[in-house]
């Protein structure tokens, strides 16, 4: 098979929704990563365990019971969780990379690659939006600063006007009209 044809494709939006936001950080949890990668969610987590060395804390951490309770009620796919005592393991997308070593066949290699280009979309729209917000803020300052100035403007223009109502005393030579 030639190596540019893809064994799976995977729609990006499928695994867009699949990915979440836990404690800041965009996330995908284990059940979502087997269900992709063709395998159970136990197997998974069991080459996770094999190989736990690949997995330091900024890869991948367990789900606490709080938020396992918050991501079955914000997540409608996520409703699997609910039948299961177990807490999920979330997969940042360094963790998600690593998935694909460790699972080792060539499903894991090409639905990894795809899930790469979806994180890596992501934090390039993130950084355009950042970019974006940053140039509305000095947009904002820059009118903030003209309306400072209108204000000084029209202060003077008042103060003008103000002079202008007082009557002023007359300057020059006085004349006598008697002649």
């Amino acid at each position: 098979m030639s190596k540019d044809k893809l064994l799976v494709k995977i729609p990006a939006e499928i695994i867009l929704n699949k990915i979440i936001e836990i404690r800041d950080k965009k996330v995908m949890v284990d059940s979502d990563l087997a269900e992709l990668y063709g395998v159970t969610t136990k197997r998974l987590n069991e080459q996770v365990k094999r190989n736990i060395k690949r997995f330091p804390v900024d890869f991948m951490f367990q789900v606490t019971k709080e938020e396992k309770e918050d991501l079955i009620l914000q997540f409608e796919h996520l409703n699997k969780l609910k039948f299961s005592s177990a807490l999920p393991y979330a997969f940042t997308e360094h963790g998600a990379v690593m998935l694909a070593s460790v699972l080792n066949s060539e499903k894991a290699i090409e639905v990894n690659i795809q899930i790469v280009r979806v994180f890596t979309e992501i934090r390039e729209l993130l950084s355009s939006n950042l970019n974006l917000r940053l140039e509305v803020e000095k947009i904002k300052k820059k009118v903030d600063n003209q309306d400072k100035n209108i204000e000084v403007i029209f202060r003077y223009f008042d103060e003008l006007l103000e002079q202008k109502a007082q009557p002023r005393k007359e300057i020059g030579y006085k004349i006598s009209k008697e002649k």
